[in-house]
């Protein structure tokens, strides 16, 4: 079946696209911006200024608020958030962290039914459901709030009022084993349809990752149906969680994996390389986070957000891409906004239409067999952190 769109244009939209409509404005919100002042978290901002108070002054008034903060942050495993999680309490002792990782598809309802029954528990949401932000900010649930280095921030990584900001730059390709590939390793997505990788390769599923998703949708617009057909074809071994490519491909299980994130930082003599290739497609996104207006300890959560975004954090970044427009990126690497087959603004656009995520995730159903598996995560029920 011929691709939906031309290769032409699905190579060419990126980073030169505008959010258009994704944000939505509103002047009522913005003049909404802060809840009634805490004793604790007396910033004296006007509205719409960026944070002036440093990282020590906030981390002394996010202790004199209770000292206490908790994060949902969207992933794989309970782990997966323990170097950040670990910095943070090494940076700020005093304060009481506990991070809740889930499935940012869980942690988005799980946060929308605790606003409707008055139990919320997270003060920062952190999450790749990035439609979640838009309409949450429509329907007045989020503290608009500008982080010092505020203006800094890439113009596709932050709500101009401030309802949300992105606090890292995630993207997702492939992986392989360098020394298990030899000379005939793939230089492009495109390969992986050669008859030498039936059965080597490992993936995510896409209908069960909307980021995943959109990576191969993006391999569809520009192979093709068939290509999808042929992939399926190579009886690849689909699991759920996206890291999981990585721990087959790491675990000399498979050869290649899918549907993973990576860092084009790692030496040349590293196990595993993760590729993007000129001219073919690979998905990049801002992880954006937000304070609730409900959130109890919204110093805390300020805290954080500036920790997150700060320059210093930002340079440490595993895989050498910023959010922010001053800090150079590692090991030679463009911005990410610059890499137009990264397709940074379509993902956004992409999540915004539920109805044609849901399509795509049926049509990839069909190829590929339906998600088999428990949630990476655990089941974590209806409040965990609390």
């Amino acid at each position: 079946m011929a691709s939906n769109f031309s290769r032409r244009r699905i190579l060419t939209t990126g980073a030169g696209a505008a959010l258009g409509g994704l944000v939505a404005t509103g002047a009522a919100q913005t003049a909404s911006a802060a809840p009634a002042a805490r004793t604790s978290d007396r910033s004296g901002l006007s509205a719409g200024a960026e944070e002036t108070r440093s990282l020590d002054e906030l981390y002394r008034d996010a202790v004199a608020e209770g000292g206490k903060l908790v994060i949902y942050a969207g992933g794989d495993t309970s782990t997966q958030q323990d170097f950040m999680a670990n910095a943070f309490r090494s940076r700020f002792p005093d304060i009481d962290l506990t991070v809740v990782v889930d499935y940012s598809k869980y942690h988005d309802v799980r946060v929308d039914n605790q606003l409707a029954t008055g139990t919320l528990v997270p003060d920062v949401v952190q999450l790749q459901t990035l439609q979640d932000f838009t309409r949450w900010k429509r329907q007045g649930k989020l503290l608009p709030y500008k982080p010092a280095g505020f203006s800094k921030l890439h113009k596709g990584f932050r709500d101009p009022d401030g309802a949300w900001t992105a606090v890292q730059v995630i993207g997702f390709s492939l992986l392989y084993d360098v020394a298990a590939a030899g000379t005939s390793a793939p230089k492009s997505p495109y390969e992986l349809v050669d008859p030498r990788w039936k059965d080597a390769i490992a993936s995510s599923y896409p209908h069960d990752d909307d980021a995943v998703l959109y990576l191969f949708a993006l391999y569809q617009q520009a192979y093709g149906w068939d290509w999808i057909a042929k992939f399926a074809a190579q009886q690849p071994r689909f699991a759920r969680g996206s890291h999981t490519p990585g721990v087959a491909v790491n675990g000399k299980v498979k050869t290649i994996g899918v549907g993973t994130s990576g860092t084009l930082t790692a030496p040349p003599t590293a196990p595993i390389r993760w590729l993007v290739s000129d001219g073919h497609p690979f998905m990049a996104w801002g992880q954006r986070a937000a304070i609730p207006k409900r959130a109890a300890r919204p110093t805390a959560a300020k805290l954080y957000l500036n920790w997150a975004l700060s320059a210093e954090r930002q340079q440490a970044s595993f895989n050498g891409w910023s959010v922010r427009t001053d800090v150079t990126p590692a090991s030679g690497l463009k911005p990410i906004w610059e890499y137009d087959n990264a397709h940074l603004h379509g993902f956004p656009r992409f999540m915004e239409d539920r109805a044609q995520v849901e399509r795509l995730k049926q049509t990839f159903a069909l190829y590929f067999g339906e998600v088999k598996g428990e949630p990476t995560p655990g089941v974590l029920g209806l409040h965990p952190g609390r």
